[in-house]
């Protein structure tokens, strides 16, 4: 997938940012693993902390005193966040509960995504289930690689 977004990214002269939680920066490592990337990726950030969140995002406080970092209401400040500070066409957040752990309410697997754009944003969340610490990630890294391979294709000319 990261080869399709270089590819597609490029030839659209569009540029892509990160905002990572529990990912710890692989969607980053995946999207800079192909050569070329240096034209659409500039910078991305992982902001484990919710601290890290508020000083380099711009996520409020508020958001994360009345929702949680684990919810689609902070990955949209996220996303908005990253992509004004990247000055990026997209930017892509992830905040989630890898594992092990959670509780009843914000159970391990759950992972808020958020999705910037010049359109606007979009959320999700995905419910992985207790798939264990690194299947929960790389699930989040492949869906955050489909969310911005989606942004990309609607940018298509004869979309």
């Amino acid at each position: 997938m990261a080869d399709r977004i270089v590819r597609l990214a490029t030839g659209l002269d569009v540029t892509v940012t990160t905002a990572e939680s529990c990912t710890g920066g692989m969607v980053a490592a995946a999207i800079t693993d192909v050569a070329g990337s240096s034209a659409l990726f500039e910078r991305g950030f992982v902001t484990y902390s919710n601290a890290a969140k508020v000083e380099l995002l711009g996520v409020t406080q508020a958001s994360l005193d009345a929702h949680g970092a684990v919810s689609e209401a902070v990955a949209r400040e996220m996303a908005q966040g990253a992509r004004g500070a990247a000055a990026a066409d997209i930017a892509v957040s992830i905040t989630g509960i890898a594992g092990p752990g959670g509780s009843d309410h914000k159970p391990e697997g759950r992972v808020c995504f958020g999705l910037a754009t010049t359109d606007g944003v979009i959320t999700q969340t995905v419910e992985y289930g207790a798939l264990g610490r690194a299947r929960v990630r790389e699930a989040a890294r492949d869906e955050a690689l489909r969310l911005i391979l989606t942004a990309l294709a609607d940018m298509q000319p004869d979309a």
